[in-house]
């Protein structure tokens, strides 16, 4: 069963907090993006700033360059589930994602809309992973544009690593998140269509309702 995850992209504690207000009370598990302001263009609030709800089973996209560097601040978060950019500093994530392996929190690899599951390093992480993002939407920023066609991307991940879980991020809505769960994938993450909603439950709902 494919589940929603709303999702938190925030620039300053103020907004952080009312993002993760408007999703903490329906949602089951969410995606918190976390930005540098050099691998993504914008810059969240300082790790060591933040806080999560711990009812809710929260993954978290970490957005750097040197992801490695923050691992150790965000585990004291609580998170289940840390994404890195298979397109940042490659031994970065390379021990990033050797050292999550030794802990119980699950690890996912993101891949740009541009970046192949066969590009060298994507290939090589892949079957390390728990966790396997297909981003099609803009770094650091709410919205952008679901584009199906990298849907073509789940069966070659499934291939790399059978039982690897399927993220999507970018543009997801109630006219294409069927799509998106015929096409493979198992975790709509969703930012705009709920954060930017003037009912953002209902938002929520407006979603599951079209999975059926």
């Amino acid at each position: 069963m494919s589940v929603i995850c709303p999702t938190v992209t925030a620039y300053d504690l103020e907004e952080y907090k009312l993002q993760l207000e408007r999703i903490v009370t329906f949602a089951k598990r969410i995606h918190i993006d976390l930005m540098d302001g050099i691998f993504a263009p914008t810059k969240s609030p300082a790790i060591g700033s933040l806080w999560f709800d711990r009812r809710v089973k929260t993954d978290v996209h970490i957005m750097f360059q040197h992801p490695d560097k923050q691992v150790r601040t965000i585990l004291e978060l609580g998170p289940s589930l840390i994404v890195v950019q298979a397109e940042a500093d490659k031994e970065s994530v390379r021990k990033t994602i050797r050292g999550l392996k030794k802990t119980k929190v699950r690890v996912g690899l993101s891949l740009l809309a541009a970046t192949a599951v066969d590009e060298p390093f994507a290939r090589e992480c892949i079957p390390l992973v728990d966790h396997v993002l297909i981003f099609s939407g803009h770094l650091g920023f709410h919205g952008g544009e679901a584009d199906l066609s990298l849907l073509d991307k789940v069966a070659r991940i499934k291939e790399l690593n059978p039982t690897a879980e399927i993220g999507w991020d970018g543009g997801i809505n109630d006219f294409n998140a069927k799509l998106l769960v015929q096409g493979g994938i198992d975790v709509l993450n969703t930012g705009g269509y709920i954060q930017k909603s003037s009912d953002p439950t209902h938002a929520y709902h407006k979603i599951n309702d079209s999975l059926e």
